[in-house]
């Protein structure tokens, strides 16, 4: 089927959706997700995602969504799956240190070794709290999850499957499939996983839908569904965000929305089936390259990527997560941390400055939803500007070693970072309408298991969003907070700020600044600087 077929369908798709009264009206049975990693709003459009478009015309669009911070794909696919903040999921970021899982160096917290450990010490304990896949299996469903990236994992991550309902969930994550003896089926309807080679990565992520949608669908829709596309992200890191690639590589993810969308229809699920369309995070272009390991020890620090041994006094572990950068200070030294967030705040990269301690001028983890155990001593969400890059998309960064300037990135505390696409439609959702109160991934996982009509022992961080639920009238108010932090260099100010918003007991990062100020009373603080 061509794109042009796919929009036909799709477009059809939601026209019976909106036609349909009694059954529609019934208990929804199905969710399903559909995550287009690093997909930014301000491309959806009747160009760019003709399906997507459609649904959010039919459905639900989250004006103001955000994800949670570190605006990165590992802490998102954590706070989707589970409603819980990053200090209490346990995933802060793309690549942690924790000396229990490698001595030496940080590893990618979405696919790692220890994970099929035989005694799965590492899997049971790796999340903190239940994810909605869990759930659903508790209560007796089936859930299936595929994904073209590791990530997808995290959403149901056990390799001990105990309950009928866990036995019979499968979860698909870049051709790897658990349980193994799942395999076989996929591979033999629709073939091995195709090797990633070029971008837009439109085979990979076709061949994972065709997993979902003619193998794992194939004889019932299960009550939870997640499908977790690479693109535009993959497109948007080679090239930039708004570059022909990204823009064919959105295309691609609307091509498979719609292969999802005439799969419901074809089992005569859709009208019900409540689907969301979320993206992980939002994207920036990079226009500062950062070594920062290098010029620490140009200034004097002893600070490394790696471990050569174990770790003495006074070293510093840098961690990279592209728009921030993580650091892990030996013993917690505290005169060594002391002198890294001054270095940190005479920088040219440095946005917005994070420790686990209160320090003059910079706020703390807690502030940001990171104080975890696993957490580093300081982060630093790197400084972001407004000015558009060569294709006229809107939003720079400062990054660390990963990619080149003029190359896509994101993690940071920029607005371009820090808005999110989140699309609702189905039966429980309002038809036809812009939500602008605030909202976040981490309402995505108690939404979901309201409109399920399940419940979990634990609360979720996240809220229910009630506004957006057909025949409500909740409206619930928004309250925002602007923090400041200031510290006097002798020669100049740092000065950073943070936007938070708070929706009843929820609160959400909205973008946070910073950088050096001169020593003059009318200077202005530097927030979306020009």
């Amino acid at each position: 089927m061509n794109h042009r077929s796919f929009v036909a369908a799709a477009l059809f798709l939601v026209i019976a959706a909106r036609l349909s009264t009694a059954e529609e009206r019934g208990r929804d049975k199905h969710v399903v997700v559909v995550v287009w990693d690093g997909m930014r709003p301000d491309f959806v459009n009747d160009q760019n995602t003709p399906t997507l478009a459609a649904l959010a015309r039919s459905g639900v669009f989250f004006k103001n969504n955000h994800p949670a911070f570190p605006s990165s794909t590992n802490v998102n696919g954590a706070v989707l799956a589970t409603g819980a903040e990053p200090a209490h999921n346990g995933i802060v970021a793309n690549e942690e240190f924790r000396p229990e899982i490698d001595p030496r160096k940080p590893f990618d917290t979405s696919d790692f070794a220890a994970l099929d450990a035989p005694d799965a010490r590492i899997s049971k304990k790796f999340i903190a709290v239940p994810t909605v896949a869990e759930i659903v299996q508790k209560a007796g469903y089936r859930t299936v999850i595929a994904g073209s990236k590791p990530v997808a994992q995290l959403a149901d991550r056990s390799r001990n499957r105990q309950s009928d309902a866990a036995k019979k969930s499968v979860v698909v994550y870049r051709g790897k499939v658990l349980p193994a003896n799942a395999a076989a089926a996929i591979t033999a309807a629709i073939g091995p996983c195709p090797i990633r080679a070029g971008f837009p990565n439109d085979s990979e992520d076709a061949w994972t839908t065709r997993a979902l949608t003619d193998v794992l669908w194939k004889e019932k829709i299960p009550k939870f569904s997640l499908l977790w596309l690479s693109e535009p992200d993959l497109s948007q890191h080679e090239t930039a965000p708004g570059s022909p690639t990204s823009l064919a590589a959105i295309k691609s993810s609307d091509d498979n929305l719609a292969r999802v969308l005439a799969a419901l229809k074809a089992k005569n699920a859709l009208t019900t089936t409540d689907v969301l369309v979320v993206s992980d995070h939002g994207f920036s272009t990079v226009d500062l390259v950062v070594d920062v390991a290098a010029r620490l020890r140009a200034a004097g620090f002893d600070a490394d990527r790696e471990f050569s041994d174990k770790p003495h006094a006074g070293q510093i572990l840098v961690v990279t997560i592209g728009g921030s950068v993580e650091f892990h200070v030996d013993n917690h030294d505290a005169t060594v941390i002391s002198r890294l967030i001054d270095f940190l705040q005479r920088s040219d990269f440095a946005g917005v400055i994070l420790t686990r301690r209160a320090r003059e001028g910079t706020f703390t983890l807690t502030q940001a939803q990171l104080d975890a155990p696993t957490a580093p001593d300081v982060l630093v969400a790197c400084r972001w500007k407004e000015q558009p890059n060569e294709f006229g998309t809107a939003g720079q960064i400062a990054s660390d070693i990963g990619k080149n300037v003029g190359q896509g990135s994101h993690s940071s505390l920029s607005p371009y970072d820090m808005n999110n696409t989140l699309i609702a439609s189905g039966p429980d959702f309002r038809r036809g309408w812009t939500d602008e109160i605030p909202s976040g991934n981490i309402d995505v996982a108690p939404t979901i298991l309201r409109v399920l009509r399940l419940k979990t022992a634990r609360p979720m961080d996240g809220r229910v969003l009630q506004e957006a639920m057909r025949d409500t009238k909740a409206r619930p108010a928004a309250a925002t907070e602007e923090l400041e932090a200031h510290c006097d260099l002798g020669d100049s100010i740092w000065h950073q700020t943070l936007r938070l918003t708070t929706v009843g007991k929820t609160t959400y990062l909205v973008q946070g600044n910073g950088g050096r100020l001169p020593k003059e009373p009318s200077a202005a603080p530097p927030k979306g600087r020009k």
